[in-house]
């Protein structure tokens, strides 16, 4: 297990070397699907037991990967 970011990990043996959150199992693409569907940080707090700052840790990952020179085009 690696950590590539504060509260961010991935590993092979976990969802195929996706980045999870720090201690679990749920993949970061993950909490910003159901955020971006309209989904309140409280819900996804009590749906996957995480807590506000793992998700604000999640958001920040993402907001790093997107920093980065290239973009691609989604289809």
């Amino acid at each position: 297990m690696k950590e590539i970011t504060p509260g961010i990990v991935i590993d092979p043996e976990i969802k195929g070397g996706k980045p999870v959150i720090k201690g679990t199992r749920v993949p970061v693409e993950l909490v910003l699907g159901k955020l971006a569907s309209g989904m309140l940080y409280e819900e996804i707090m009590l749906e996957y037991e995480l807590t506000k700052k793992q998700i604000l840790e999640a958001l920040q990952y993402a907001t790093h990967v997107l920093s980065e020179d290239e973009i691609r085009a989604v289809p």
